[in-house]
């Protein structure tokens, strides 16, 4: 393999692995970006009485939960320790910090 070739690609997958690398929380949560980051939340915890097609569950209403169950929970799915497949591509994506505004924008919402 050509030298600059290989550097290329060893440098594309250092920065895909440190990309995929959560950021830490880095103060006080952020309202309005926890709001912009579950727009799509809305699809299936907003619908009433939603089912998931698969597994066959319904979908819980995540509005007004305590903070400390979302950090847990969305950290769970990120790390692959609660399994859901929709949800842990959707935790993948989200830093420390996102997490944390997430959960103190959902805890703010009435249930």
């Amino acid at each position: 393999m050509r030298p600059l070739l290989a550097a290329c690609i060893a440098l594309a997958a250092a920065s895909a692995a440190h990309a995929q690398q959560p950021q830490p929380a880095t103060g006080t949560p952020d309202l309005e970006n926890g709001r912009m980051l579950t727009y799509t939340c809305h699809g299936c915890h907003g619908v009433p009485n939603y089912k998931n097609a698969y597994p066959n569950y319904r979908v819980p209403k995540i509005g007004g939960q305590p903070e400390p169950y979302l950090v847990n929970a969305l950290t769970e799915y990120r790390n692959s320790g609660r399994r859901h497949p929709t949800m842990e591509v959707q935790a993948k994506s989200f830093s420390d910090q996102d997490i944390a505004d997430i959960a103190a924008f959902l805890s703010s919402l009435q249930q």
